[in-house]
């Protein structure tokens, strides 16, 4: 079990590790995403630099990041630390990857894939409700801070319920991923006290 947890929790961090941001960017621009824009290496500044084309390709790598590991740590093994270290080993490759210098996003697209294939109902009641803030504020960080904040509170809530009852461990993650979400936005939530962060649609010069 050991050998297997290593061995997932590896596959996992070098997954995640693949900046599908920063090699599109390259590739159409030519620029280092990392250092135009918002510095941030995700769908969003991808969608702000290169456009809607490319931030939805970026979007659904990213997310198959967080997916690919857990689904395969839940077809080897019915432990769920595996499965819980094999998606935060991906979140963790995506924020410092060491293919690019340990400089990488947010983790917010791999951490939805992560989720959502643990608890597929938390993140998707948690998601409407991010959504729903991005179209009404157009505040993407808003919306990212509000999944990963209202994930654990969702599960717990319908925890008992007989298509919900997850194992704790999913739910401990998720409340890691939410303190973890914060902190990595700390200056986006700074931004939006000051009623300075930019709107999505608005893009750098």
């Amino acid at each position: 079990m050991i050998v297997l947890l290593l061995m997932m929790v590896l596959f996992g961090y070098l997954l995640g590790s693949v900046s599908f941001s920063y090699l599109i960017a390259k590739k159409i621009k030519k620029i280092d995403i990392r250092s135009t824009g918002s510095g941030n290496a995700g769908a969003t500044n991808t969608m702000r630099l290169l456009g809607v084309g490319p931030a939805i390709c970026v979007l659904l790598l990213d997310v198959l990041k967080g997916v690919v590991p857990v689904f395969l740590a839940m077809a080897l093994t019915s432990d769920p630390l595996v499965h819980i270290l094999a998606g935060l080993a991906a979140i963790l490759g995506h924020n410092w990857p060491i293919y690019f210098g340990f400089r990488g996003g947010k983790g917010v697209a791999t951490t939805i894939g992560v989720i959502a294939t643990l608890m597929f109902y938390p993140a998707l009641i948690a998601g409407v409700i991010a959504i729903a803030s991005i179209i009404i504020t157009r505040y993407v960080s808003l919306g990212s801070l509000l999944f990963a904040a209202f994930t654990p509170i969702v599960a717990l809530l319908i925890w008992p319920l007989p298509f919900a009852t997850y194992p704790l461990e999913y739910i401990y993650l998720s409340a890691l991923l939410a303190i973890m979400s914060l902190w990595r936005h700390r200056t986006n939530v700074s931004r939006l006290l000051a009623g300075t962060e930019s709107k999505l649609g608005k893009k750098h010069a």
